[in-house]
């Protein structure tokens, strides 16, 4: 394993230093990985089954119920009661924790929708008869990786666009900064509305409108240390010894600039998050019927008699982002030489 530079491990202990974020990123990373192996945290099919002397892994492979015994060629109901005791008694199964999948019913119970929270599902179930806590992991998941390949993309852009503009500057500059006025002055929520009407949205095609109105977030950033690192003598020595327009952006003062940026992208993830939950809250977001945080919250708000919903979607959307803007202030702190350790 490489070490890091001295200047790297500063960094590294400032940022330990901030015991509230350093722990918040660890708690962030638990949370996700939970959410990535959510099928295998709550499913409703088996994790593995032994059969007859043979070896089944549902959970990876669709199966009949005739591979059980069972006298149709469809595919298996693992929640049927018939289907269960023939397993149990011809072999045995593992179970998820979390018997419920993200669109998963729970038809064996005698309460009337949204239920309450009981030994079978732990947090209640939703107006669909959807179990919470699976719906909150398969949600987080698909908020989390949205927030990331939105930040990831935007990040992209937005770092290429202030370093031209920055370096270039005259006409560059101007025209660039014009363009980006206009541009951001675009009212995205009503495109997204107006939009939504002619194409049915999903993950993809929110990712792309949301990237193709977000990504100014770090021009200002970039620029701005692009236009007061380009005049430097190191930059124009560079320039005099015939290195390429390239080479200088992406090896001298890119790494300057990166500087800046890296501490304001925790605070755009956040924001990222906060984008996809607001859709999918006005019903302009995933389609109808995906694991979602926002979808959560909408059901809290309808179903005021079922104050489980609306409970649990705000601390996980809470936690969520609280998690994010610690983790934040500790990378903040990091990259500040002024904060002793």
């Amino acid at each position: 394993m490489p070490r890091l530079s001295p200047v790297n491990q500063a960094r590294w202990a400032r940022f330990r230093h901030n015991r509230r974020g350093y722990w918040s990123l660890w708690i962030f990373a638990l949370f996700f990985a939970l959410s990535l192996c959510a099928e295998i945290v709550a499913n409703d099919k088996p994790l593995l089954v032994h059969f007859d002397d043979r070896w089944y892994v549902p959970v990876v492979k669709d199966y009949s119920e005739r591979d059980f015994g069972g006298p149709f060629a469809t595919a298996a109901d693992y929640q049927d009661p018939w289907l269960r005791t023939q397993l149990n008694a011809r072999g045995w199964v593992l179970w998820a924790p979390v018997r419920f999948g993200a669109n998963s019913i729970n038809f064996a119970t005698n309460t009337p929708f949204p239920s309450p929270p009981s030994a079978q599902n732990w947090l209640g179930t939703d107006a669909n008869g959807g179990d919470v806590l699976a719906r909150i992991l398969y949600g987080t998941r698909i908020s989390i990786l949205f927030g990331l390949m939105l930040t990831l993309f935007s990040s992209v852009m937005g770092v290429l666009a202030g370093a031209i503009q920055g370096y270039y500057g005259g006409k560059i500059d101007l025209w660039g900064q014009r363009f980006i006025e206009v541009w951001s002055g675009m009212p995205t929520l009503f495109l997204i509305i107006l939009l939504s009407s002619v194409v049915q949205p999903n993950f993809w095609w929110l990712l792309g409108i949301t990237v193709l109105f977000g990504w100014m977030a770090l021009v200002g950033v970039v620029r701005a240390e692009f236009l007061r690192t380009r005049n430097f003598d190191y930059i124009r020595a560079a320039q005099a010894l015939g290195v390429g327009d390239r080479g200088i952006i992406f090896r001298h003062m890119l790494p300057n600039a990166m500087v800046a940026t890296l501490t304001f992208l925790p605070f755009i993830l956040c924001s990222s998050i906060t984008t996809l939950t607001s859709l999918d809250f006005l019903g302009f977001g995933l389609p109808l019927g995906s694991p979602s945080l926002g979808e959560l919250l909408l059901q809290g708000k309808n179903n005021l008699q079922a104050p489980w919903l609306g409970i649990t979607a705000f601390l996980s959307v809470a936690v969520l982002l609280s998690l994010l803007i610690f983790i934040g202030e500790a990378v903040r702190d990091a990259f500040d030489p002024n904060k002793a350790v």
